[in-house]
């Protein structure tokens, strides 16, 4: 009898451990206060959904209703505009396509800007002009609201892995309230300076990346035309002076890498078409400045005719593909 009372109250401490447990991750989920998100594309819905896995309720919506549908599915409160979010949320984060998508967003006549409430953070992670990061902070400063550019590196892979790198600008008080919520969605976070920095330091990072990936593209090209395995040369680059990212981790060409946009007829990925946005923002910023970027302008025209020449859709490392037809007419 006392073998089987001792049996018992085993399990029932084991029992009550696993509901303390429950109970303390449901205090946890019902302690977090809602998260806007706005803009639900290839980054923004891995992103939003990563939100929800550390127990942040999520309000969300998007200009097209059938990209909503899969947060929805994932439990998150989908609204019909960015107003309507503003009113709901003090912590909002946006993901969109380019400046004037952003513009509309935050002070079109349903932006979050009409219906905001003193206080709210607002995290933008659209990689955009820095010159609107600014003009964005300034009007949200009007309205009481503070405003944060955050861009990303690391494409729609590091998202859904939760390992991307957020580059910050803002006023240095508000970074840790925002690291909160971008830890939950990245390994990095990085503080650049104040707005507009984290937006220089994303297009910066762009430009060398589509240098490289156009360098890589035509040094593999080269080295198969004069009858050379891509596979060893890939290999004898990643261990010789040559070695970059596009050649070690994010290869160009069909056959060499798995798990990479080239073993997948270049889908997925990083567009050429945002590619090609993201180097005229670099063009323009410098032009600005009268910083000369002569192999950066080369790129953007290399990057704008491929969008002209059907490469728009495809990842950027397609330009291997793009260089190689190239030298067959």
């Amino acid at each position: 009898m006392a073998a089987l009372l001792r049996g018992n109250w085993s399990f029932y401490k084991r029992c009550s451990r696993h509901v303390d447990i429950m109970m303390a991750s449901c205090r946890s989920m019902a302690s977090k206060t809602p998260v806007g998100f706005i803009g639900l594309g290839n980054m923004g819905t891995p992103m939003a959904r990563n939100l929800l896995k550390h127990g942040y309720p999520v309000i969300a919506t998007d200009v097209f209703p059938e990209s909503c549908k899969e947060l929805q599915d994932s439990g998150a409160q989908i609204l019909g505009c960015p107003a309507e979010v503003a009113e709901k949320a003090d912590r909002i984060i946006t993901m969109l396509p380019s400046s004037p998508n952003v513009i509309e967003v935050y002070t079109g006549p349903n932006g979050i800007l009409k219906r905001i409430k003193k206080g709210t953070l607002l995290i933008d992670s659209s990689t955009i002009d820095p010159a609107v990061s600014r003009e964005m902070a300034i009007a949200a400063e009007k309205t009481g609201a503070v405003y944060m550019d955050a861009p990303v590196a690391g494409g729609v892979g590091a998202a859904s892995l939760a390992k991307l790198t957020f580059l910050v600008g803002g006023v240095e008080v508000e970074f840790n309230a925002a690291k909160e919520l971008l830890t939950c969605m990245g390994a990095n976070v990085v503080y650049c300076g104040q707005v507009g920095t984290g937006q220089a330091t994303k297009i910066c990072n762009n430009m060398l990346l589509a240098i490289g990936m156009i360098g890589t593209a035509e040094t593999m090209n080269l080295g198969i035309r004069l009858g050379l395995d891509p596979k060893l040369l890939a290999k004898i680059l990643n261990m010789s002076s040559g070695r970059c990212w596009s050649s070690d981790t994010y290869n160009p060409v069909p056959g060499v890498m798995e798990g990479v946009p080239s073993a997948n007829s270049y889908q997925g990925g990083f567009l050429t078409t945002l590619m090609a946005k993201d180097l005229g923002l670099a063009q323009s910023t410098s032009t600005n400045c009268q910083i000369p970027i002569p192999l950066g302008s080369l790129a953007h025209q290399i990057y704008r005719i491929m969008c002209a020449r059907g490469y728009a859709n495809k990842d950027f490392s397609s330009v291997f593909q793009f260089l190689r037809e190239e030298g067959l007419q």
